[in-house]
């Protein structure tokens, strides 16, 4: 009868006492500057202070007729680019938790007044490329936080057609290149989106072409508006 309460108690106190022993062994390290921290995936004051950049990024005119405003967690080029590039392209997740303590740092100074938690929806990969990366890395990086912030995470959207890498296009390329790649997911029931705040979150922005394509495929399902956040950007 209490073997069921023992057990439950027993496996948190392992698991804590197994990731002490662990820190004990190989000690913590910052992923900017190789510093002793006190927990994984922590960073030192300094480079954090250093690569938090949170701020509304300037579109373009013809942008914000899909998206109401867009910010930006952190500058890409930097530690972020050294973090992002191996998970996103060599399924490295070694540094996935640097980037969720980057994330928490930096969500907790967006301004709150106007965060009205409703749907969050990842900027989808083509079927395929998700499956030759081991998952969708913006998935990996904002769903843990943003459900704990009280949203609703959907994979509202799909890639429909595989496209070329953006990297390297300009940005009427990059627009082209995206045009009519995304649509509803089959699941989405018509009533989870129509006339709701919908926030739609990629790793990185740079010219905003995927993200407003993505947006105009939301507004056209009846999100009554939609925010953009990413990780990191070099846009001011």
């Amino acid at each position: 009868m209490r073997a069921e309460p023992i057990r439950e108690g027993v496996l948190p106190f392992l698991k804590n006492l197994a990731s002490l022993w662990l820190d004990f062994l190989f000690p913590s390290h910052c992923p900017v500057c190789g510093a002793y921290v006190d927990r994984r995936g922590a960073w030192c004051p300094a480079c954090l202070a250093n690569t938090v950049r949170v701020r509304r990024l300037s579109l373009d005119t013809g942008q914000y007729s899909s998206i109401d405003e867009a910010w930006a967690f952190g500058l890409y080029h930097g530690a972020l680019r050294e973090l992002l590039l191996p998970l996103k392209f060599k399924k490295q997740r070694g540094g996935l938790p640097a980037i969720r303590s980057f994330l928490m740092e930096a969500g907790s100074r967006l301004p709150r007044a106007d965060w009205m938690p409703s749907l969050a929806v990842p900027v989808p990969l083509f079927a395929e490329k998700e499956k030759e990366r081991g998952g969708n890395q913006t998935e990996m990086i904002f769903r843990d936080w943003l459900t704990a912030q009280g949203w609703t995470w959907r994979c509202a959207l799909v890639r429909v057609r595989a496209t070329e890498p953006q990297f390297g296009l300009s940005a009427p390329m990059r627009a082209l290149n995206i045009k009519d790649a995304f649509a509803l997911a089959s699941d989405m029931r018509p009533e989870e989106i129509a006339g709701k705040p919908v926030l739609l979150v990629d790793d990185i922005l740079t010219t905003g072409a995927t993200l407003v394509e993505c947006a105009r495929t939301l507004r056209a399902a009846g999100a009554s508006s939609v925010t953009a956040w990413a990780l990191a950007s070099d846009r001011g």
